[in-house]
């Protein structure tokens, strides 16, 4: 049976990123899931992601689910790992406050895989003390993070908080799951 990937999408620009991601966690015998934060829709549309996942989209926190009432605990129980790609200044906190506000940060916190964050930003945000106190906070519960790397940034500057190479995340997704 395939191993099941929430992949939570943020309103990073970098979520372009995600699309190309989807098919080579496909391409290594996962199945996707997606869910979008509201800030994400504004840069693609969850249909894209739902062709590309082969699978419904989740974005709404109080949907109707014929099999079961709570969106966000069936998605928490039903994934082996969620992966945040990209996590943005916003996500993190919003972790690491105790926020569970939408249906993604509601999914965190009611699952027992692992979490990953693929933190996408610019090199201020990404330096600021309270990011990289969030940061901090998270790795010492657990929650792992994946880059960012020094790159090219939306802003057109190069720093530090650019999303990790593609393949560092899938390496890093195959090492977790095995």
């Amino acid at each position: 049976m395939k191993k099941e990937i929430i992949l939570g999408v943020t309103g990073s620009i970098a979520i372009y990123k995600s699309l190309e991601l989807i098919n080579l966690l496909k391409n290594k015998g996962f199945n996707i899931t997606v869910i979008m934060t509201k800030e994400a829709e504004e840069l693609i549309k969850p249909l894209t992601f739902q062709v590309v996942s082969e699978n419904p989209v989740f974005r709404e926190m109080f949907l109707p689910v014929k099999e079961n009432a709570l969106l966000h605990i069936h998605l928490a129980d039903k994934g082996d790992l969620i992966l945040i790609c990209p996590a943005t200044a916003n996500i993190i906190g919003k972790i690491a406050g105790g926020i569970s506000d939408d249906l993604l940060t509601c999914t965190i916190f009611s699952t027992k895989a692992p979490v990953i964050f693929c933190p996408a930003m610019n090199t201020q945000m990404y330096k600021n003390k309270i990011v990289q106190e969030n940061i901090r906070k998270l790795e010492k519960m657990g929650y792992e993070f994946i880059g960012p790397v020094k790159g090219r940034l939306a802003c057109g500057k190069v720093g530090l908080g650019h999303l990790a190479p593609l393949e560092m995340i899938v390496e890093g997704v195959l090492k977790k799951l095995g």
